[in-house]
């Protein structure tokens, strides 16, 4: 792999770009930030192809890392590329004057570093390669977590709908239960009720028989009383 595979870099801060390096002369440092200018800020990578190079981008936390490369290269060592660079911008610049240092101010600070990940990356492609195969078992081992770890969270979803389902059955049941309760005390609390009022209608008719039998008796002795009168006795002439 040749010294011209990786022919341009630069660091932006949204877009304007803190420090670049190139050692050759041509358009794409123009369609470099033409392309920048375009690009979204969330945070992601993005790979353009025009006039036989790849216009490579890293996008996060609102700095963008970005490498020309010839086509002919792929992608695998522009990315790594990207990614030692924003290792490295990170570690110097981190939350210090690369948030509000002006366009181009940091090129003679930065600019040689860009050279060295340039330089290091196309004299060392495999074990750029076998980076990148350890990142992607990471990646994919990560992948397999993040699912396992989904299809736990649906399944504890799953189990507490579950038990939130047979608590209302249950609920639902102990309602029942009590409304049953409830009906065969009231039914309960009728037949008592129409004994009580079979006894008294029973006592009411017992005393009332009394009262005429009584009323009877006393007419009935008034009117023997005045027929003794009367008749002075039971001789009646």
């Amino acid at each position: 792999m040749g010294q011209q595979s990786l022919i341009y870099a630069f660091v932006a801060r949204g877009t304007v770009i803190l420090a670049e390096y190139t050692e050759f002369t041509g358009n794409f440092t123009t369609i470099a930030s033409q392309c920048l200018m375009k690009l979204p800020a969330s945070n992601n990578k993005f790979t353009y192809n025009c006039d036989g190079h790849t216009f490579n981008y890293l996008v996060e936390d609102g700095f963008t890392y970005c490498v020309v490369a010839v086509e002919s290269v792929g992608r695998q060592v522009p990315i790594a590329f990207l990614d030692r660079v924003k290792e490295d911008f990170t570690k110097r610049y981190g939350g210090g004057k690369a948030a509000t240092a002006a366009a181009n101010s940091l090129n003679r600070e930065f600019g040689s570093k860009l050279k060295e990940h340039m330089q290091y990356c196309v004299d060392h492609p495999e074990e750029i390669s076998k980076l990148a195969k350890v990142k992607a078992q990471v990646s994919e081992v990560k992948g397999v977590m993040m699912e396992n770890i989904e299809k736990a969270h649906l399944f504890s979803l799953w189990i507490a709908r579950a038990l939130q389902s047979t608590l209302l059955v249950l609920d639902r049941g102990e309602k029942i239960e009590l409304l049953v309760d409830k009906t065969e005390n009231l039914r309960s609390q009728a037949q008592d009720f129409r004994q009580q009022g079979t006894k008294v209608r029973r006592k009411m008719w017992l005393q009332n028989m009394k009262i005429k039998l009584i009323v009877l008796g006393i007419i009935i002795a008034l009117i023997l009383i005045i027929i003794l009168s009367v008749c002075h006795g039971f001789k009646c002439h």
